[in-house]
């Protein structure tokens, strides 16, 4: 910012600092809608980007298809996520460690810096056993940062089942980039802001969105569950945060095109209106019009 451009105000008069990180849609966001409308209402509703969710759509596996989409509309694309989802097992074949390797290709054709992925299921053991491992040397070798999600415990009547090898919560396994899920948090009864304070630098990537402590994985418009969304990104505003906040909302419920976008935009005016920190001036002015440096 210029010296001579005053930062803007908050609604109190005080000056405040927003940091450089990017606000971005995920295509997973418009389902049941396509990933080409993705880009048209990141585009629309003003999104800093997108996050292409591989395999929600044929086109979403297509890189040249994406490539037309992100061109067509003049919106970057922020973050890949990896086909590692139930329902994505087969999009880039079965073998987990090549559709890692292809989605850090496509990142770099589509000038992206983040690969999402998730840990693997308790069924892929080859994968596990060196999956903490493995994404390092991915992100060393790739140039990628490939930030592994926080997942949740599945809980059924038996209780509860250990779905993800190493498992669902990554703060106290050796991984150096983090991707911090706010409904994910809920489900697993954990605080997004008690995460973002223990991962501290290794929070690289933010899916915001939402959550009311259900056992379903409910993805819900940020502000409306028990996660304090706005309190988490206004302490990732404190901290500078300069990674990507993308909103990953489910939206399959909304009766119409025009609800669906009503939420993306209250998403996105939300997370504008939290992500800023009080300024923090380096000089002070007495009474008598003396400054000195703080």
């Amino acid at each position: 910012m210029p010296n001579d451009v005053a930062p803007p105000a908050g609604p109190s008069g005080e000056q405040v600092r927003v940091p450089s990180a990017k606000i971005g849609l995920s295509t997973s966001s418009v389902y049941p809608e396509t990933t080409a409308s993705g880009f048209e209402l990141a585009r629309r509703l003003g999104y800093d980007g997108v996050e292409v969710m591989v395999g929600i759509d044929p086109v979403a596996a297509d890189i040249d298809a994406v490539e037309k989409l992100r061109d067509y509309h003049g919106i970057p694309v922020l973050a890949i996520h990896a086909p590692c989802l139930l329902i994505t097992q087969r999009v880039w074949g079965t073998d987990p460690w090549a559709k890692l390797e292809r989605s850090a290709e496509a990142a770099r054709r589509l000038d992206a810096d983040v690969v999402v992925v998730h840990p693997p299921f308790r069924w892929q053991r080859e994968y596990a056993r060196n999956f903490v491992d493995g994404v390092r040397r991915l992100t060393e070798s790739t140039g990628i940062l490939f930030c592994v999600e926080n997942m949740y415990p599945w809980r059924t009547p038996a209780g509860e089942l250990k779905a993800y090898v190493p498992g669902w919560d990554p703060t106290e396994l050796d991984y150096a980039d983090l991707t911090l899920d706010f409904s994910h948090a809920s489900t697993a009864g954990q605080q997004s802001l008690d995460l973002a304070r223990s991962w501290g630098d290794r929070l690289r990537h933010v899916h915001l969105t939402d959550g009311s402590g259900s056992v379903k994985d409910e993805h819900l418009v940020p502000g409306r569950g028990d996660q304090h969304a706005g309190a988490v990104l206004e302490h990732l505003a404190e901290q500078n945060f300069s990674g990507h906040v993308v909103l990953e909302l489910n939206s399959r419920k909304n009766p119409t095109r025009a609800s669906r976008e009503e939420d993306l935009a209250e998403s996105l005016a939300f997370a504008r209106l939290h992500l800023a920190a009080p300024a923090q001036p380096s000089f002070a002015t007495d009474g008598g019009g003396t400054t000195e440096s703080l």
